[in-house]
């Protein structure tokens, strides 16, 4: 039996040598979390308020256009808050029933709520809560320096986070702790401690059982590029972990990454120059292509640029309502008041 990132063997059992090494890794990852066990606990969630304003036009040119492809834009919000917090977003996985949502920001701050809908047409944001990410600690993994948070993942009530620029995945009991669930790194091939500083893992997709690759942790960097100039993306546990790599075209990089239903990968990119201006892109990756030494390519699904109702989306989800696939996805603002955080919704028409 293959294992799993959250596999556990039986508590009575005597530990292999090679179960023996894992748990001293991740013991010693723990360990290096400055200021361990020290500290009153970090405090409780906060209800926070999110403005909502809906527009139902993703086309700045043609406002009557609602399809893209094979994407069929259902609409969008521009959300805000006052509370200090509140922006940054980059990563969100959408519950299966297609409202309740968990998301993250890059500052190491959770974001719990529930999209209202008229209809199909997201109409603004309810029941808000944010708190600290926290450590194995108890205290903010922001106040050990590990706030560059991400990538989401889930599998069943367990959350996987990526934090980048210290190259760790953290492991989260979220279905029996909520927001106040501790984070507990997880050992990560030797070979993504070697990624870009600030183009390090920011896509993470948990493979379910019944596809290929099940109980597999599939990690996509950012920027991290091979001799030939192709992204680096990692299998962690499953049946064949290793390395493989997505191939790089138009200079987009990942931004996000989702499980479609059907077992194919969606890939977010973005792409940004001081003269070619923002775009994004979704891409199809098929799920039997992927495995060690692998390099992987797929089509184009979307593409758009500040011609559209966009900016730095770095954040997607795939739920299915009423027998529809949905895609969700969300912006960064960078705490800048020159962006938005954006929330988009769109259904998937299989081919």
């Amino acid at each position: 039996m293959s294992e799993r990132p959250s596999s556990r063997r039986p508590l009575l059992a005597p530990p292999s040598r090679r179960s023996a090494a894992a748990l001293l890794a991740a013991a010693l990852l723990v360990a290096a979390l400055p200021g361990a066990a020290r500290g009153p606990p970090a405090e409780p969630p906060t209800a926070i308020t999110v403005e909502a304003m809906p527009f139902s036009a993703l086309d700045i040119r043609d406002r009557t256009r609602r399809q893209f492809g094979l994407l069929e834009f259902r609409g969008g919000l521009v959300l805000r808050s006052a509370y200090e917090q509140f922006g940054g977003i980059s990563a969100i996985r959408v519950a299966p029933d297609g409202a309740h949502f968990i998301a993250l920001s890059d500052k190491g701050w959770w974001l719990r709520g529930r999209i209202v809908y008229d209809g199909t047409r997201p109409t603004g944001i309810a029941d808000a809560e944010m708190a600290p990410i926290l450590g194995a600690d108890g205290r903010p993994l922001a106040e050990h320096g590990w706030f560059d948070t991400e990538s989401l993942a889930e599998d069943g009530g367990t959350l996987y986070v990526g934090i980048e620029r210290v190259h760790q995945i953290v492991r989260f009991d979220f279905g029996k702790d909520g927001l106040r669930a501790r984070g507990r790194p997880i050992p990560v091939p030797p070979a993504v401690r070697t990624l870009p500083r600030n183009k390090g893992l920011e896509a993470l997709v948990f493979v379910p059982a019944g596809l290929p690759l099940a109980g597999t942790l599939i990690a996509f960097s950012e920027r991290g590029l091979d001799k030939a100039g192709d992204l680096l993306a990692f299998l962690i546990g499953g049946p064949q972990p290793g390395g493989f790599t997505v191939r790089r075209t138009g200079d987009y990089d990942i931004s996000d990454a989702a499980l479609l239903p059907g077992g194919d990968v969606l890939v977010l990119e973005r792409r940004f120059g001081w003269t070619s201006g923002l775009a994004i892109r979704i891409r199809r990756l098929a799920l039997g292509a992927i495995k060690p030494g692998a390099l992987v390519d797929g089509p184009v699904l979307f593409e758009a640029d500040l011609g559209y109702e966009i900016d730095n989306m770095e954040g997607l989800s795939v739920h299915r309502s009423r027998g529809e696939t949905v895609l969700t996805l969300i912006s960064d603002d960078n705490f800048s008041m020159l962006q938005r955080t954006l929330l988009l919704q769109f259904t998937l028409a299989e081919p």
